[in-house]
C-alpha cells in the first residue's frame, strides 16, 4: 500500500509538467499562419503570446492591450484601458489564468505609452505588477482592465527597489541596481536546476543596455510561488496603485548572456525538451556575440557564485546557459546562442516539438502579427523550422 501510495505521488507531481507538454492538436489541424491585428496605432506593437492548447484559444499582449482569439485568429474579445507597459505572458494550467508583465515607470517608455494613449499630461507611480487575467471573462472587444472585472494585480516590491537603487561601479554612481528597467519575460515552470514538478512563475527583468557599464551582462530571473497570491490579488486602479504583493521572489537567479537591449523579451519553457529559451533585442557590446536566442538547461543546477562586473553583491545564484543542444558559441566570451530571426514578440511552446512564433509588422501605421508554426530541429544555425 505504501508504494501505491508513493506511486500515486509522483503521478500527482508530474501532471503540471504533462499539462504544459501536451499537444492536444494534431499538427495536420494546426494553421501554419495565424493573423493578429492590424490594431490601431495607440494600443503599441506586439509584446508576446500565450497559449491555451486544450481550449484552442490564444492571447496577444499589446502594449496596452490584450486581445483573445480562437485558434484560427477569430477576435473574441479584447481588454483595453492599460496606461502601462504590458508585456510578456504565459498561459497557467494550473488555474486557467493568463499571467503577464505590467510596469509603470516614469522613464522614456513610460512617457510614451502615456503620449501614445493621449495622457501625456499624466504622472503616474513607479509601479511593476503581474496582470492576471481571468480570460474565461473576456466576451467582447475593449473590456476595461479596470472595470470590467477581468483583470488583478500582484505588486512586485523587489522589481520597484532595484529599478530605484543608486549604486557605485568604477567609482561612478549609477541608477537602477543591475541596470533593471522593469519586467517583461514571463514564463510558468518547475524550480531551476529540475526538469518538471512544482510550476513557478518566472520573470525577467528588463535591463537597460548601457555599453559604458560592467553591472549588466547577466539576465535576472525572478521565481515566485503564485499557489497564495490570491491573498494580494487586487483591482487595479491606476490612479492610486497599490502594494500587495510577495516581499521577495522564491528566487532570484543570473544567466550570463551578456548585455541585451531591455533583456529578454519573450520567456518560454518546453517541458518535454526541458529547455528555458530567452528571446531578446541583441546587445550591442562588442565583446559579446549579441545573439538574439539563448536557452537553460532546466536540469542545470543553480550555483552560487561572484557576480562579474557587479561590485555591489558579493556573490548569486548563476544559472549556466545550456550545452546540450546544438547552438553557436563564441570563442571569446563563451557565450552560446542563436541568430534567430524572431521570438522577441512571440514565442509559444504548444508540445511536441511545435511552437507559434510571432512575426511581427505594421500597415498604415496600425500593428499586428502573423503566428507561424515552427517545429524545433536541433540546429545549431537555428533550433526552430518552419512547417510547411
Amino acid at each position: 500500500m505504501r508504494t501505491l501510495f508513493s506511486l500515486l505521488a509522483a503521478f500527482m507531481l508530474f501532471l503540471p509538467s504533462m499539462s504544459q507538454a501536451q499537444s492536444v492538436t494534431p499538427v495536420e489541424q494546426l494553421p501554419l499562419n495565424i493573423n493578429s491585428g492590424p490594431f490601431d496605432g495607440k494600443y503599441g506593437h506586439i509584446q508576446g503570446i500565450a497559449v491555451d492548447a486544450e481550449r484552442k484559444y490564444i492571447y496577444y499582449s499589446y502594449t496596452t492591450m490584450l486581445v483573445k482569439t480562437d485558434i484560427e485568429g477569430n477576435v473574441i474579445g479584447s481588454v483595453t484601458g492599460l496606461l502601462g507597459h504590458l508585456g510578456d505572458m504565459d498561459f497557467n494550467p494550473e488555474d486557467g489564468r493568463v499571467y503577464g508583465s505590467l510596469e509603470y515607470k516614469n522613464d522614456g517608455i513610460g512617457k510614451g505609452i502615456l503620449q501614445m494613449t493621449d495622457q501625456g499630461s499624466m504622472k503616474l507611480d513607479n509601479a511593476f505588477y503581474i496582470a492576471i487575467f481571468d480570460v474565461e471573462k473576456i466576451t467582447r472587444m475593449n473590456m476595461d482592465a479596470e472595470g470590467d472585472g477581468i483583470m488583478t494585480t500582484v505588486y512586485l516590491p523587489t522589481v520597484l527597489e532595484d529599478y530605484l537603487a543608486k549604486v557605485e561601479v568604477a567609482g561612478k554612481q549609477l541608477d537602477h541596481r543591475l541596470a533593471c528597467s522593469g519586467i517583461d519575460g514571463v514564463a510558468f515552470g518547475p524550480r531551476f536546476g529540475k526538469k518538471d514538478g512544482k510550476l513557478y512563475l518566472t520573470t525577467a527583468y528588463g535591463v537597460y543596455s548601457d555599453t559604458s557599464r560592467s553591472d549588466n551582462d547577466y539576465q535576472v530571473l525572478l521565481q515566485y510561488d503564485v499557489t497564495s497570491w490570491r491573498a494580494y490579488e487586487r483591482t487595479l486602479s491606476q490612479e492610486r496603485m497599490h502594494q500587495m504583493g510577495p516581499k521577495r521572489p522564491n528566487g532570484q537567479y543570473f544567466v550570463p548572456t551578456g548585455n541585451t537591449t531591455y533583456g529578454v523579451q519573450n520567456l518560454e519553457f518546453d517541458a518535454e525538451l526541458g529547455i528555458w529559451w530567452m528571446a531578446v533585442y541583441v546587445g550591442k557590446k562588442k565583446e559579446y556575440p549579441n545573439y538574439s536566442l539563448y536557452a537553460v538547461d532546466a536540469e542545470s543546477k543553480p550555483r552560487k557564485e561572484t557576480l562579474k562586473g557587479v561590485p555591489y553583491i558579493n556573490k548569486g545564484m548563476v544559472v549556466p546557459l545550456q550545452s546540450r543542444l546544438n547552438s553557436t558559441k563564441d570563442a571569446l566570451s563563451g557565450v552560446n546562442g542563436w541568430k534567430f530571426g524572431f521570438g522577441a514578440t512571440g514565442l509559444a511552446s504548444i508540445g511536441d516539438g511545435l511552437y507559434y512564433i510571432s512575426h511581427p509588422y505594421t500597415q498604415d501605421k496600425r500593428h499586428a502579427s502573423v503566428l507561424k508554426l515552427y517545429k524545433f530541429n536541433g540546429e545549431a544555425r537555428g533550433p526552430f523550422e518552419l512547417v510547411k
